[in-house]
């Protein structure tokens, strides 16, 4: 069982400022628009990997790479605003603590500013995971329990899925596409952020079998790599 510590939107300040976390920690998740510095100091007492997705209030992490001589943007020298030693799983299927993750960032787009898309551009760079899930079926789990195949653990993403736990505001509102990405890899776990429910517990939602978990604030949660058991979840603190 891998226990997994989720993110998004709102800093918990007890979280900010604890030295240690109350709990044990395997994995950090962050699902958007929050401080790069409160995912590494996360990382950091939970002494875990952290996996991250952008969110619309995130600065722009396009065009980085990882040179021999540090990172590199347009082919020039530049420092990663990111947040140090964690992951950007943005169009990606990384792999953490033994979980399988594919991540999808961003919001619909709303106004002018960086990780905003279109309907149409977020289906196209959905597009990137299912072909990488695709040309990489040895990767893809099978369960014992049904034989059901699985190409990852959680799917990452800042905004949640048209019409499962989305807004009815025009920022709010989710992305479609996300149907197909989840329906395609089979996540036992969708976690996202973007919604913020003001104090109020959210409705869990379930979407081709996948348990859908707005994580503003944080959630806690233990789930087994590639097995059929469903994710226990232990904690949560939403937003104000």
């Amino acid at each position: 069982m891998v226990r997994v510590l989720t993110v998004s939107d709102e800093v918990v300040e007890g979280l900010w400022n604890a030295r240690r976390l109350p709990f044990e920690v395997d994995l950090v998740l962050g699902a958007g628009d929050l401080p790069f510095a409160y995912l590494e100091h996360l990382a950091n007492v939970a002494d875990a990997p952290c996996v991250f997705v952008p969110g619309n209030h995130d600065a722009d992490l396009t065009g980085y790479s990882a040179g021999r001589v540090g990172w590199m943007r347009a082919g020039l020298p530049t420092s990663w605003p990111g947040p140090g030693g964690a992951i950007n799983a943005d169009r990606r299927i990384v792999a953490a603590a033994g979980l399988r993750i594919a991540g999808l960032g961003g919001s619909i787009r709303y106004r002018t500013g960086p990780n905003q898309w279109t309907e149409s551009q977020q289906r196209r760079r959905s597009g990137t995971l299912i072909r990488t899930d695709a040309w990489h079926p040895r990767l893809r789990r099978t369960t014992e329990a049904d034989g059901t195949s699985r190409g990852v653990d959680i799917l990452l993403t800042h905004s949640p899925p048209a019409g499962v736990g989305d807004g009815d505001d025009a920022p709010h509102r989710g992305f479609r596409c996300l149907h197909t990405v989840t329906e395609k890899l089979r996540p036992r776990m969708l976690v996202h952020g973007h919604v913020h429910p003001h104090g109020s517990r959210p409705v869990d939602h379930e979407l081709h079998g996948a348990l859908v978990l707005n994580t503003v604030g944080y959630a806690l949660f233990t789930l087994t790599p590639g097995g059929a058991e469903p994710p226990v979840i232990e904690r949560r603190r939403h937003g104000s």
